[in-house]
């Protein structure tokens, strides 16, 4: 690359901030890894995800931390658009809420007194938060950036986002060939903040561009860099691998106090110390693998210290109960969003007590009973309804509960069909899923009691005859028994691996690309080898749970 030369000109200078109230005053501004061990230095991290790393999820994630730990947990918002949030207060209101009221009148006209702080980014429960936005104009990403300062501890440049709705946009993973651009957009943010910045980008084409792109990053004032080891079209059936020698190439060469997070191919609990050894990131950051099991950055507790919220088979694995997960979060929409008490609940089932039939759940079991004194004004209620509609916790339920019950509503469809009736504005709808769930998970763990081998799943290491992969190809088989549990304990979803999303019909490749993937394919498999099914169809039958079409509201983007 040609050496850069930097002028500074008068409209390089910071701009000033408007005022900022006594209460959000901060203190000597950190950056780089003096910020980072001033947070703690934690070694997990909440990624941020579109629409699906709200407070809610947030919450649930951290209620499953040790609060004796000395590592806290980092969490970030939702990506959210830096154009929309800086010009549109609907937006703003119904993306990010921090107070009670409008974050403009706060922003814009510093009122007095000082508003009462909400959920985003409060002190009691949700920090350390970093908040992330899209944007390719400087000036409206230094805009919205202004809105949250005072309610979180960085703000996050997303350049990683490799979806279509970030190419029409010309945001995150699509800015990456416009180093110019992204620098001035997170050196605007450096100068002008009072909060540190940092960005999230995604792999290059080699690992000697990937260098220079974070160095460059790194340059602009980031304080923190997170890598997906995964390049720009690596998404959907063709995401494959992340590569980790890249971010263990980016530790040997990038300055020694860089903070690098590692973000990519975290499934499990285990996968978190190793990702740590093998790239020697500061912290691993985990996307998907948080949406099917939000236990995942906490370890199983001691054997025989389960109590009613974690299962242990008999082989010694297991896993957090989906009903006790979806328990809890619905306890926090209850305190937190809705502030209204939570229901009374029978203790969660385990096969070792007296066993009492469960009654049918009815669909509107936890609608709140007006007659016993209750009553709200017209008002009171109007402002319910519209507070339900427009929370971005309540708008996230379906999506989340559609990921975190997936093992569970693929053998019990009906299940599945309730939930995808169910509305963000009538949470008792949500609370009959509940009990519906709580119901087959009882019937689960008594099955398990009468005949436990057949949910037995054989040990990865174990070198199956029949077994298609012949060790030169990639295969997603192992992964799938090693992560594989009982339909109600939380676990991540094993994606198909490229190739054998092309060979079950998932994947459909351009003639040029079909070609060289034909061609590649003759050099290491034979026609002969191919088997009527394969082992990973196999893996996805056990326990009669074949592999179905979720519905659209089970769908994310980011």
């Amino acid at each position: 690359m040609a050496k850069e030369l930097i002028l500074r000109t008068a409209s390089d200078e910071p701009e000033p901030a408007p005022a900022r109230q006594t209460l959000f005053m901060t203190r000597r501004k950190l950056t780089g890894r003096e910020f980072y061990e001033s947070l703690g230095s934690p070694k997990v991290v909440l990624a941020p995800m579109v629409d699906q790393s709200e407070f809610a999820w947030r919450k649930l994630t951290r209620s499953f931390w040790d609060r004796d730990s000395s590592k806290p947990l980092l969490a970030y918002s939702p990506m959210l658009h830096a154009r929309l949030f800086s010009e549109t207060q609907q937006f703003r209101n119904r993306h990010f809420q921090p107070i009670r009221g409008d974050l403009a009148l706060l922003h814009e006209n510093n009122l007095q007194p000082t508003p009462a702080l909400y959920l985003d980014g409060n002190p009691k429960f949700d920090r350390p938060l970093f908040v992330q936005f899209c944007a390719n104009s400087p000036d409206e990403l230094l805009s919205a950036a202004r809105y949250v300062e005072p309610y979180c501890d960085a703000v996050d440049l997303n350049l990683g986002c490799p979806q279509g709705i970030a190419r029409k946009g010309n945001y995150g993973a699509f800015l990456q060939e416009d180093w110019d651009l992204v620098y001035k957009l997170i050196n605007k943010l450096h100068r002008n903040l009072q909060i540190p910045v940092t960005a999230k980008i995604r792999i290059l084409e080699t690992k000697e561009k990937t260098l220079e792109y974070a160095k460059k990053i790194l340059a602009a004032g980031a304080s923190i860099i997170t890598v997906h080891g995964r390049q720009r079209h690596q998404k959907g059936h063709e995401t494959g691998l992340a590569d980790w020698s890249v971010l263990r190439y980016l530790r040997q060469y990038l300055p020694p106090d860089t903070v690098l997070f590692a973000n990519g191919n975290i499934l499990r609990h285990e996968d978190i110390q190793q990702c740590l050894a093998e790239t020697g990131a500061d912290g691993v950051m985990s996307a998907d693998g948080n949406l099917h099991d939000p236990t995942i950055f906490f370890p199983p507790p001691a054997l025989g210290a389960e109590g009613r919220e974690y299962w242990r088979g008999r082989n010694g694995k297991g896993g957090y109960r989906i009903d006790a997960v979806f328990r809890r979060y619905m306890d926090i929409i209850y305190e937190y969003v809705l502030e209204e008490p939570i229901p009374q609940r029978t203790p969660l089932f385990l096969p070792s007590d007296p066993v009492v039939d469960i009654p049918s759940p009815h669909p509107l079991a936890a609608r709140t009973n007006d007659a016993e004194g209750q009553l709200r004004s017209k008002q009171q209620e109007k402002e319910k309804r519209h507070r339900r509609q427009t929370s971005p916790s309540l708008l996230a339920m379906r999506p989340h509960l559609f990921r975190l019950l997936r093992p569970l509503i693929s053998k019990h469809t009906k299940i599945r069909d309730t939930l995808a009736r169910c509305r963000p504005d009538d949470i008792s709808a949500f609370e009959g899923v509940l009990q519906m769930t709580e119901a087959v998970v009882k019937d689960g763990l008594l099955d398990y009691e009468a005949d436990a081998a057949r949910y037995d799943i054989s040990d990865p290491t174990e070198d199956k005859e029949g077994n298609e992969n012949d060790g030169n190809e990639e295969s997603s088989i192992a992964a799938v028994r090693a992560c594989k549990r009982p339909w109600w304990v939380c676990q991540p979803h094993v994606r198909p691996l490229p190739k054998e999303a092309l060979d079950h019909g998932g994947l459909t490749l351009s003639r040029k690309d079909k070609r060289k993937f034909e061609e590649e394919r003759c050099l290491n498999t034979s026609a002969s080898q191919k088997l009527q099914k394969s082992e990973r169809e196999k893996l996805d039958v056990i326990d009669g749970m074949p592999e179905q079409e979720m519905p659209k509201q089970a769908m994310v983007a980011g």
